[in-house]
């Protein structure tokens, strides 16, 4: 999969200047993480009259009131759940999809959730015609979880609610790894790992990403 994505020389060279100008300058070093956000074609997760702006320093709409994140902290949050290959990965918002191909590129197996039919749709089909196949859907309300109450790996949510939802906490396994912006007003991207049966929590920037969907 990735070793394909990289042969996709279209617009590479902006891919090239995004990562070394927007994401290695402010400190992200994962090569696996630096290497996967060279690959991905970011403009074929954004509406073809905002295709021009997909690789610029800043999120861009998606529709349905939504956003894609700016590609450094698509990479940031990445580095900072620090995926393995095999790793069970959680995702509350799948939205356009960029972030769940990310994540899947890097050999996770993705279970993503979106509320929004009309984008999982899309992301779905996107994501199938750059051949990935790690991927699970479920269209309902991520705060809840994934419906079968299993335990992950890593959880990364790309809303922000006003506070960490339970139902992911409880879905949170044993070493495991929550990445979530929370708040309403103001947000901090929050870092939640549990260890030995205990929980920690971690504030590591001020973000702003649209609030959680009900």
């Amino acid at each position: 999969m990735l070793k394909r994505l990289l042969g996709n020389s279209d617009r590479a060279p902006e891919r090239e200047r995004m990562v070394t100008e927007q994401i290695q300058r402010r400190g992200v070093k994962d090569p696996r993480v630096l290497r996967a956000m060279r690959a991905i074609p970011r403009h074929a997760f954004i509406p073809g009259n905002l295709q021009s702006e997909a690789y610029e320093d800043h999120p861009v709409s998606i529709g349905e009131g939504q956003t894609i994140s700016q590609p450094y902290i698509v990479a940031y949050m990445t580095e900072l759940l620090e995926v393995k290959p095999g790793h069970s990965i959680l995702e509350i918002g799948t939205g356009c999809g960029y972030q769940t191909a990310v994540l899947a590129i890097l050999g996770a197996e993705v279970y993503t959730i979106e509320i929004i039919a009309s984008l999982q749709q899309t992301a779905r089909q996107t994501l199938h015609a750059l051949g990935f196949e790690n991927i699970d859907f479920y269209c309902g309300d991520g705060s809840s979880g994934w419906p079968q109450k299993r335990t992950f790996d890593r959880i990364i949510v790309t809303a922000a609610p006003p506070t960490i939802p339970q139902e992911l906490v409880n879905q949170l396994a044993e070493s495991g790894k929550m990445v979530i912006p929370v708040g309403e007003m103001q947000q901090d991207l929050t870092v939640m790992r549990r260890s030995n049966g205990r929980l920690s929590e971690e504030k590591v920037l001020p973000v702003r990403f649209v609030p959680i969907t009900h």
